[in-house]
């Protein structure tokens, strides 16, 4: 995620949460870092706790509060947990797939306060989508839940998975959006976690060129187009000489943004499986507040390798989960045998081609 934002100390609170509101999923997407599915797993939280977890939100803040899954809407108490986010100041959006969304379900979420639906569209060629999304005809229900979000008068984006197998058409997603009626775009790279961990991902080389390509692709068509899961993309935008909003940082994860599970466990984003804390035991704030974790993602100093010498440090901070999925943690027991534990996230990013000290002046 790309935002403008502070250094995330002093008490500042984030500025968005991602929260799956369930790991209940109608469809069955290759690269679903929540591995979501119609099997039930730990009990989620009901809908008195998840109003305790709005109030505990509150009271750091007034984030933008996504709700995501698996797929939000197989929730029977969405828009009621909807409707009391906004009621609570909360700026309430909508992350899902659009296959459950008809002309009905568009006009309720709007009466509930969502003020924003992001949709996830792969291709502009409906077998790309429906393969990679594991369901036949899910492409052309997700065009009809943007059609109607639109008649409904909610704000739209649209949401790409950067693969093989769609990198060449990002200009063709984007035509399909614009004729759609949509003016918001997030192209996301691939995260090494989930069921993304069996996925073949592009190589570095064309990570980067893909990121050019796409700020490019903003530029030219006076769009909101972000790369996303790619905070290279401040670095190479200077490069290009494009503008970057003063402040603004390519990986916010733990600095002014974080994810909520279906259960209640607080990790930094969505792709790095580090849980901080359970909102059921511990207050968000303490949890926001208090994580060593936290402190270590929002103090530059704490980033090792090259991420941690380079002068790109503080507004690019490399992918902290991409960091942590690519790399591990050896240890030798006693005997001489290896022992393997979840990777480091402050190493460097694996796929960031730039060498430190080569800054274009």
């Amino acid at each position: 995620m790309s935002q403008s934002v502070g250094d995330g100390r002093n008490g500042s609170g984030p500025a968005l949460i991602s929260w799956n509101v369930t790991s209940h999923c109608n469809l069955r997407c290759a690269h679903c870092y929540l591995d979501a599915g119609d099997s039930g797993r730990n009990p989620e939280l009901t809908t008195s706790e998840a109003k305790m977890l709005i109030d505990q939100v509150t009271r750091v803040g007034s984030p933008v509060m996504i709700l995501s899954g698996g797929e939000p809407l197989l929730r029977g108490d969405l828009f009621e947990i909807a409707e009391y986010g906004t009621s609570r100041g909360l700026r309430m959006v909508l992350g899902t797939n659009g296959t459950l969304i008809d002309d009905r379900t568009a006009v309720r979420l709007g009466e509930a306060g969502i003020r924003k639906a992001a949709i996830s569209l792969d291709s502009a060629d409906p077998g790309v989508h429906d393969r990679f999304r594991g369901v036949r005809g899910a492409w052309s229900r997700a065009v009809t839940g943007i059609e109607a979000c639109r008649e409904a008068g909610i704000g739209l984006q649209i949401h790409t998975t950067v693969t093989l197998q769609n990198y060449q058409e990002l200009d063709a997603i984007t035509a399909l959006g614009e004729n759609l009626g949509v003016h918001d775009f997030q192209f996301f790279f691939l995260v090494p976690t989930g069921r993304g961990k069996d996925v073949t991902d592009i190589s570095p080389e064309r990570y980067e060129t893909l990121i050019r390509g796409i700020l490019q692709l903003r530029a030219d068509r006076g769009l909101a187009i972000r790369p996303t899961c790619a905070p290279q993309y401040v670095r190479i935008a200077s490069e290009m000489g494009l503008p970057v909003a003063k402040g603004e940082r390519g990986c916010i994860a733990g600095i002014r943004y974080c994810r909520i599970d279906p259960t209640g466990e607080v990790t930094p984003c969505p792709y790095l499986p580090l849980s901080l804390g359970n909102i059921r035991t511990t207050s968000f704030a303490e949890i926001w507040n208090g994580s060593e974790v936290f402190t270590n993602l929002r103090s530059g100093e704490a980033l090792t390798g090259k991420c941690g010498r380079c002068e790109y440090r503080s507004t690019c901070g490399g992918c902290r989960a991409r960091a942590y999925g690519l790399t591990e943690v050896v240890s030798h027991a006693c005997g001489g045998a290896v022992q393997r534990s979840g990777g480091d996230y402050l190493a460097q990013d694996p796929w960031c081609l730039y060498e430190p000290g080569k800054k274009v002046r």
